[in-house]
């Protein structure tokens, strides 16, 4: 199927706007050029007057694991269990009929990655969804993406109410750095066995997404606020060569120059809410241009449902105030989530051979009266006000 839209206001995020055509065929954009004449069997829809994006991206949600409306005893964010549960998969938790996730949609966001909560030091693995029509495994992209850990004050809490370790930082810090030891012993045994020609009968699944880590095909998705326990986070992470990504990042602005020099990607968020723990008191909305101006690449997230993820563009509009400026926000909730979860080459941008995963929106987004007219994930129109 083809479809032709017509004078659209095209926000590709690559290159400037400008006013032109997009052709979608096999759910992808095919051509983008000033005018594109119509052929036999196209779909044509008008756009004059509209603004075309790409779908946001979100690299740091909860939606569908915290239903909207069905109250706490619907709550699958976390496995409040065991301190250890790398072998958890947020995808068997998620509930695809949320409400929330057509309300996305309204506010432009086409796809988010979907993770566990910070209860556990090491808490599981998320995934990469699209919100189309479906079950969870239709709209499921990548699956597992990375693995959530968590240091501050969140295991903590958790476990100082149950009497356990960790009830403190370094409880924290010496729980997941067991795990990766234990995960770097088996791995020897593994080898051990594979070399001798023997059955290696000891699977452990939580080892074996620790293998994965310490291999690198896993990334570490590591929620930190606080500027000693994002060092924390950097200096384990170090230790055992992972490739990760800080979560949250509060007050990463006070370790910028740091971050900047080690390429640590972040993702941020959510600012535009109240500081309802001790570590949340020092955030400020200026934190991503300062992460910014030292050239570290930020992404911009709602932590959903902490800000409703239909209202991510209202979040990033309000950024402007404190020094950001427009493209940068826009980038923010596109091409970096895009890149942070290696999925810039199908997604993040209005580009020929990328997923048609697109936005019509009737002013700019960062306008408080735009409202988002017609979406398109791989080039079905999923959403219509």
């Amino acid at each position: 199927m083809k479809i032709l839209l017509k004078n659209a206001l095209i926000f590709s995020i690559v290159k400037k706007p400008f006013k032109g055509d997009l052709l979608i065929e096999g759910g992808k954009i095919q051509q983008i050029a000033q005018s594109i004449k119509a052929t036999k069997g196209a779909d044509v829809i008008d756009l004059e007057g509209k603004y075309l994006f790409p779908g946001f991206i979100d690299a740091h949600s909860h939606i569908g694991l915290y239903p909207e409306g069905l109250g706490n005893t619907e709550s699958e964010g976390n496995e409040m269990t065991d301190p250890v549960t790398a072998h958890l998969f947020a995808l068997d938790a998620f509930y695809p009929d949320d409400t929330a996730i057509r309300k996305a949609l309204s506010g432009g966001v086409t796809t988010a990655f979907v993770v566990m909560g910070s209860a556990n030091p090491v808490g599981g693995q998320g995934f990469i969804a699209k919100f189309k029509k479906g079950t969870a495994a239709e709209m499921c992209i990548v699956n597992p993406e990375g693995v959530k850990m968590a240091f501050g004050e969140n295991p903590k809490r958790v476990y100082s109410e149950k009497k356990t370790m960790p009830t403190t930082r370094m409880g924290t810090a010496a729980v997941v750095r067991s795990f990766l030891l234990k995960s770097r012993d088996y791995m020897k045994k593994k080898e051990l066995a594979n070399k001798e020609g023997k059955e290696f009968t000891e699977t452990d699944p939580k080892y074996e997404v620790g293998e994965k880590l310490l291999k690198r095909e896993l990334v570490a998705r590591i929620h930190a606020h606080r500027a000693d326990d994002i060092l924390t986070a950097i200096r384990i992470s170090e230790e055992f060569n992972l490739k990760f990504v800080i979560e949250h990042c509060t007050e990463g602005y006070k370790v910028a120059d740091l971050l900047a020099e080690k390429k640590v990607p972040v993702v941020a968020g959510p600012l535009l809410t109240f500081a309802t723990k001790l570590e949340l008191r020092d955030m400020t909305m200026e934190s991503l241009s300062i992460l910014v101006q030292k050239g570290v690449l930020v992404a911009l997230m709602c932590d959903h449902p902490v800000i409703p993820l239909e209202f991510a563009t209202v979040q990033a509009a309000a950024a402007m105030r404190y020094g950001m400026k427009e493209e940068e926000l826009l980038k923010m909730l596109t091409i970096n989530p895009a890149k942070i979860l290696g999925l810039s080459e199908r997604l993040g941008s209005i580009e020929p051979g990328k997923d048609a995963d697109l936005v019509v929106w009737s002013a700019h987004p960062f306008d408080m009266k735009a409202v988002v007219e017609k979406v398109f994930i791989d080039g079905d129109i999923v959403y219509q006000k």
